[in-house]
């Protein structure tokens, strides 16, 4: 392995994680819609909650999808 190969390597690793960091806020945003915590009622909490975790399930579902195929 050169070292061109172990750049790239860690170059992926970083942007990886930064993207899907992006993608997870991005979602929570839209599951709040784009209200602060302290701002929501307890129904609107709820429903922020919801929305987050019917958002993980989409990813679970989109993993094995690709493992199917």
């Amino acid at each position: 392995m050169n070292a061109n190969q172990l750049i790239n390597m860690v170059i992926r690793m970083v942007t990886r994680r930064l993207i899907n960091k992006g993608v997870n806020t991005g979602i929570d945003i839209a599951a709040r819609k784009g209200k602060r915590v302290e701002d929501m009622t307890p129904e609107e909490r709820q429903e922020a909650r919801k929305a987050r975790e019917l958002a993980n399930r989409g990813r679970k579902s989109m993993r094995i999808g690709r493992r199917l195929f």
